[in-house]
């Protein structure tokens, strides 16, 4: 009985495990394919940046897992359907598909290019419907998956000053809720999603950025790795999602209760700070083409800080439970 217990607890063993990441050249997408090599799986990683992928799976494979790289870009259709056919092939099927490809472009609504909102879109949702229309074929022919979404802390509260980045992580959440419905009926494929705080990767640097100030991510931030490793949790014990550190719990609370104050104190805070920030030129980023610098792992921002995380969640959490409070009070007093 404690065997049974241990091995529940500890999840599915992924050594020989044929993973797919997309957007695996940098950042939550590095991170994880290091995760999953160090678990012995089998990976295949893919981005834009054929040199930069291929560098992180020559990391991989240094460590002893088996790993390929392909150049694809999950706009095109056609470019992740293939990515799916070489990865079916060098694994024998594919046992997980991390879908991780984001992007951003902050600057208010009417001032930042069509193109860019329609390329943020295109990326952060479409490009996330193309991996799953291309995985899911393979898993019921399997019988079995975990198709895993990176959404992010924006996929249930709103992000003024990033108009299209907002649009796109809500439409990715009403994506996964409604694909796990139809679903139901494989108990073996799973639709799992990752709602992370913000974390210190390179791709705040790597957006669009048409504030013409600097851009920098609210402290407290979380390590990738850490997130990396929650995405490796849901490859071991699926479910439908994980939120990770305190300011998403506390955001996800507050924007549940009251989501026009949440986007107010977004917007305001954000004000604030372009306002004092240091002027920076206005560049399109890695929307159209991949960064010059991939940039590893990390962005150098500020390291997390445990107990501020807390703190944070916590007073995000108690203002969320103030609203609802005077809602109630308000309610009886309509009442009465």
């Amino acid at each position: 009985m404690m065997r049974l217990k241990n091995q529940r607890r500890q999840g599915r063993d992924l050594t020989g495990a044929t993973v797919v990441i997309t957007g695996a050249s940098s950042g939550i997408g590095e991170a994880a394919a290091l995760a999953f090599a160090a678990a012995g799986s089998r990976l295949v990683l893919a981005a834009r940046d054929e040199q930069a992928v291929e560098a992180v799976a020559a990391q991989c494979r240094a460590m002893g897992a088996q790993a390929m790289s392909v150049a694809a870009d999950v706009t095109d259709l056609a470019s992740v359907q293939a990515l799916a056919d070489e990865a079916s092939a060098f694994g024998d099927g594919i046992d997980v598909w991390f879908s991780n490809v984001g992007i951003g472009a902050v600057g208010l609504y009417h001032e930042t290019p069509m193109e860019a909102h329609e390329q943020v879109v295109r990326a952060n949702l479409i490009g996330h419907m193309n991996d799953a229309y291309a995985a899911l074929p393979i898993f019921l022919r399997q019988g079995r998956g975990t198709f895993i979404n990176m959404i992010s802390l924006g996929g249930f509260a709103a992000a003024p000053w990033a108009v299209a980045y907002s649009a796109s992580k809500f439409g990715l959440r009403g994506f996964s809720e409604a694909l796990r419905g139809e679903l139901r009926r494989y108990p073996d494929i799973h639709i799992c999603d990752v709602y992370p705080s913000f974390a210190d990767t390179p791709g705040l640097r790597h957006g669009a950025n048409y504030t013409g100030r600097r851009i920098s991510a609210p402290p407290p931030v979380l390590d990738p790795v850490r997130i990396a490793m929650a995405v490796v949790d849901l490859a071991r014990r699926p479910r439908p999602g994980v939120t990770i550190g305190a300011p998403a719990h506390g955001v996800r609370v507050l924007s549940a209760l009251a989501p026009k104050l949440t986007a107010a104190l977004g917007a305001s805070f954000l004000g604030f700070y372009f306002r004092h920030a240091r002027q920076t030129p206005l560049t399109h980023g890695n929307l159209f083409e991949p960064p010059l610098i991939p940039g590893g792992v990390h962005g150098g921002f500020a390291p997390v800080n445990r107990k501020a995380t807390l703190a944070l969640g916590v007073g995000l959490a108690a203002v969320g439970v103030a609203v609802l409070g005077v809602r109630a009070r308000t309610g009886r007093a309509a009442s009465a």
